[in-house]
Formats: structure tokens, sequence, C-alpha cells
């Protein structure tokens, strides 16, 4: 293909449900809807950890989590592995980034030439108390996420227009100039994160009485399941909201913010089509990874469940298929083969170990919807590790030291029944659990980021220290914006 200029778009915890494009029957997303349909719109793509530091840096570097130990959101990129930013720049093609990056250092070498307005983990130090396990502690900063849902306008808020207002300038800057070859921009915005504060006209869009209550927790299941009882008695938003109510309002705050989000991205191209670089420039749009929105009574990240784990990837522009759903599992990891085709460099002998296939290539194929997409979680309130294996129909989701879940996706969208414990898909298990063991050794991983983590923490002061100093509960946006 030929070589163009790339516009990569992401947003923030982003449940992929949550668009039109993927079936949502009332949020209002309708530029991202317009742009599905004169692109590719890929229904199984997903994060390669549900968490936001260590899904940038996967995505930033084309390396599955475990190979570059950024295990949780104190363990940030530093550039010392190369990313496609740094191939971009060896081929001298213009690469820049402009808001949030999550790294860990706006002075680390992470192969952006510029970056405008970045945000990166606190203090190059990010959250520590996410990083103390397997002896979880209770994360009472969940009660700011309940606390946060409200009509009004938020720190975020104003970071995300301002990204906007500067991605407007450079592309029209960019358009002015005469560039020997292709550029790339990554755009990074933040809502629809929480705080789940939203402005009164977007709050407006979702009548409480139209928002329907997520799916109920099995509470029975999650208190006998160790790794669940763990997770619900660490992250304990849901205990914070008042009532169903409540929990409704912060769903239409959520919904309010992916139509602020969607605006945001339809000005980004409006941009493109008013300074004529739409015609030369391709564009992707992602999210990090999801957001459970109260499913199973469980608020945030950090699950392998599709709300989660999964993430809307639209892709659009010269020479992409245009109005294709592509069913091919994906992976932010397809990231990095995809920038370096889009620029037209060679692949490297370094490349030839990356798990990902460049998203263009998926695209113009044939579904192959057995190929296997993997993703893995160290973070907070997690007592162990958890990695998952989508392949075709089946998602296979795997707890170090704790039962597995098995479900079919293809007749059971919503999770609802894990058919683990069901002796006829024993062998199902037996095969995916194999394909795990080939991608990576679970226990040795698992130890290997426990014993990273506890160096981590003791270098900070030990767990008492840091547990009494309080977690956070979002990064501060940048001094200078």
């Amino acid at each position: 293909m030929e070589p163009k200029n790339l516009v990569v778009i992401v947003d923030d915890q982003h449940n992929k449900k949550m668009l039109g494009c993927y079936g949502h029957p009332t949020v209002k997303t309708p530029n991202l809807d317009k742009l599905a349909k004169r692109g590719v719109r890929f229904s199984n793509a997903y994060t390669p950890s549900p968490i936001c530091v260590s899904a940038r840096a996967a995505a930033a570097t084309g390396r599955y989590v475990h190979d570059i130990g950024c295990w949780d959101n104190a363990s940030a990129y530093d550039g010392k592995v190369a990313s496609w930013g740094h191939r971009l720049q060896q081929a001298g093609n213009r690469c820049v980034s402009i808001g949030k990056l999550h790294f860990r250092s706006e002075d680390d070498p992470t192969g952006f030439d510029k970056q405008i307005i970045p945000m990166h983990i606190a203090d190059g130090v990010g959250d520590l108390m996410g990083a103390i396990r397997p002896n979880l502690p209770v994360r009472y900063q969940s009660r700011k996420y309940v606390e946060s849902v409200k009509v009004g306008t938020s720190a975020y808020i104003n970071y995300d227009l301002n990204i906007v207002s500067k991605a407007e300038t450079w592309l029209s800057e960019k358009a002015k100039e005469n560039d020997s070859k292709p550029w790339t921009v990554f755009i990074s915005l933040i809502a629809p994160h929480f705080p789940l504060t939203v402005p009164k006209k977007y709050f407006d869009l979702y009548p409480l009485d139209t928002v329907e209550m997520p799916k109920p927790a099995d509470l029975e299941y999650q208190r006998n399941h160790p790794w669940w009882n763990g997770f619900i008695n660490s992250n304990i938003f849901d205990q914070y909201f008042k009532d169903d109510e409540h929990r409704k309002m912060a769903i239409a705050c959520y919904l309010g913010l992916c139509t602020f989000t969607d605006e945001n991205v339809g000005s980004i191209l409006a941009t493109l089509d008013k300074t004529g670089l739409s015609e030369k420039t391709r564009v992707i749009f992602f999210s990090d990874h999801g957001d459970n929105m109260g499913a199973r009574g469980i608020w945030g990240k950090s699950t392998m469940h599709e709300e989660s784990v999964g993430i809307p990837l639209i892709m659009a522009g010269p020479d992409i298929p245009q109005n294709k759903v592509a069913f091919t599992p994906v992976s932010l990891v397809d990231l990095f083969p995809t920038v370096i085709e889009n620029a037209g460099l060679e692949t490297l002998e370094s490349d030839a170990g990356l798990p990902g296939t460049s998203l263009m290539s998926i695209a113009r194929s044939e579904d192959q919807k057995d190929r296997v997409v993997f993703s893995e979680y160290h973070g907070a309130a997690s007592v162990s590790g958890v990695f998952m294996i989508r392949k075709g129909s089946f998602k296979y989701v795997h707890y170090v030291a704790f039962p597995p879940e098995l479900f079919d996706l293809g007749t059971d969208p919503e999770e609802m029944n894990n058919l683990s414990e069901i002796p006829e898909y024993a062998e199902i298990i037996d095969q995916y659990e194999a394909i795990l063991n080939d991608i990576v050794d679970p226990e040795k991983i698992d130890a290997r980021a426990k014993n990273d983590q506890a160096a981590l923490i003791q270098k900070f002061g030990g767990a008492r220290k840091i547990i009494e100093a309080g977690g956070l509960s979002g990064t501060p946006v940048p001094d200078k914006i």
C-alpha cells in the first residue's frame, strides 16, 4: 500500500458496547459511527492488558506486558524498548503526540519528536498502591469514583478540549507544509475515563428512565472464587452507591462522556476534511481498555470481561475497505506493524518475534476467526496474575492458582454462563490452556511480576507507608496546558 499520513486517535476507558456502531441502542456517537461506515470496524478487538499504563506500553512497543515488565500503573514505559515511534524517527518520518501518553516521563526517549501537553504517570511514579500484591489493600479511593458522579465540568473535560484545540492547530499547520515523507500524530483524549462528571447538555441526552441497569453480580460465585473474592474486597466502588437510581446516574454520565468524546473526535476529523488532509491521511481510533460500568457489580477496568478487556477499534482512509466489519480477533499489539506498514517502512529482523499483524493487512483479508488474541493483568486488586485467550467463539480466562473460566461468546455474548466446570468442556479447557502455555508460563510470570512489584514497594518505603499515604484516583492533568 502507498504510504500515507496517519492520525491515531485514542480515548480512555471506553466500553466498546457503548458506541452506536457497536450496537448500543441509545448512545449518541454519530462521528465514530460515520467513521466506521467509511472504514473498517473490528468487532473483536482487545487490549493487551485492561489497565492504562500496561496497555499503552504494549501498544507502543508491540510487545506483551510480560515481555516488557510494565505490570501495572506504577511501572510505565520509559523508552528502553523500541517503539513504533522510534522506528519512524529512524526513518526520518515526523512523529508527534498530543495529549495523554501515560508513560514514565516526558524526558524519556519514547519515540516522539515532540510531546504537546503530555500527561504521564503522577510524579513519574504512578499508582504504587496497585502494586501491593498479593496481600491486597482496600482501595478506599474507590469512593472518589462514585462521588464524581454529577453534572458539571472537570479538569479532564477542559484538558480534552485543549487537546482537541492543539490537534486542530497542528493539523492545520501541517496541511500548509510539503512533507517529503508521511507523518504520524498520536492524539490521545481522556474521556470517557472517570471522573463521571459531565456537562449538562450531554447528561440531558440520557434521561434516567431510559437507562438500563447493568447485569447483576453473582455474589455467591464472586465470594467463593478466591481471586474474585480478593478483587471485590479491594475494589469497593459499588458499595458507595446510594441506590440503583444513583447507579443509573453514573451510567448516564458515562454515556454523556462518550458523546462528548465523539464530538471531539468529530472536530478532529472535520479538520482533516477542511484542510484537505483526508485524501492523504489514514485514521485509526481505539481505546486503551474498557470499563465494566456496573456489570456484575463491577466498575472500572481490570477484568477479562468484554466490557473491560474489549475495546472499540476503527480504521479508515485511503485504500482501506469501506463499510466493513472485520471479525478477526485483533489486539493493540497489532498497532506496531500497522504503523510500520502505513509509513512504507521495511520489516526488520528485530520485528520477527513481535506477536502482532498489521491491521491494514487484516482489514484487506478474509476473516480469520480462529486467530489467537492474548491479554494479561497484574495490577490493582489482583491477588494473582490473570491471562486471557480468545480464539474462535471461546474465551478462556486463567487465574493463577485458582479455577479458570470459559465462555462461549457465540452463544453467550454477555458472559453469563461459565462453562469451565461442565465436563463436556474439559477438552476445550485443556486446548486453550495449552495455547496459553505456548505464549507464556503463567506461574513463572506471576512470580516475576510480584517480585518486581515487591522491589518497587520496598524502594518507596514499604506497603504500610504507601497505604497510609492513600492511593491515586486518576492522574492529575499537566501543569501547563
